[in-house]
């Protein structure tokens, strides 16, 4: 693979790391107290859940995060914060891509309505998709500093 200035495997790591930070910029806007003291984060996803056109959307939000708001809340923000420095630093970095492309259809179907936001989730998904197949940990990383996933 002809590339400029960095290898196909560099650009791969590169993808990777801007990934992680996309996943830590969503972390670090987050109003923590928000959704940790007030159940913000939860509350809303609860107000579109409930007006979403599909029904297993509202029924699977009612039986898994209904019944334990704070603990999805922490396992929500925390989830993005460790993605995030896993894509960042190559560690256990399969693990992070397969996490992060799941939370991001998790994300596309609750937020079918808002394209805003589709955008970025579909984008995100993509990226995750691609550095995973291309296995971009094997470049700037602590998996393969370590000799994981070879």
């Amino acid at each position: 693979m002809q590339t400029i200035w960095l290898s196909g495997a560099e650009w791969l790591a590169v993808l990777r790391i801007g990934l992680g930070l996309w996943w830590l910029e969503s972390w670090r806007h987050k109003d923590k107290k928000g959704w940790f003291e007030r159940g913000t984060g939860i509350a809303w996803a609860a107000d579109v859940a409930n007006k979403h056109r599909w029904t297993f959307v509202k029924g699977g939000f009612q039986l898994v995060v209904a019944p334990r708001p704070k603990a999805m809340a922490y396992i929500v923000v925390y989830a993005e914060l460790a993605l995030g420095l896993g894509l960042v630093f190559g560690f256990l970095t399969p693990v992070a891509l397969i996490g992060g492309l799941l939370l991001n259809l998790l994300y596309l179907v609750l937020m079918i309505h808002d394209w805003a936001e589709q955008g970025q989730n579909a984008m995100m998904a993509l990226i995750s998709f691609v550095a995973l197949l291309a296995m971009s940990w094997q470049t700037w990383s602590l998996d393969a500093a370590i000799g994981l996933f070879l």
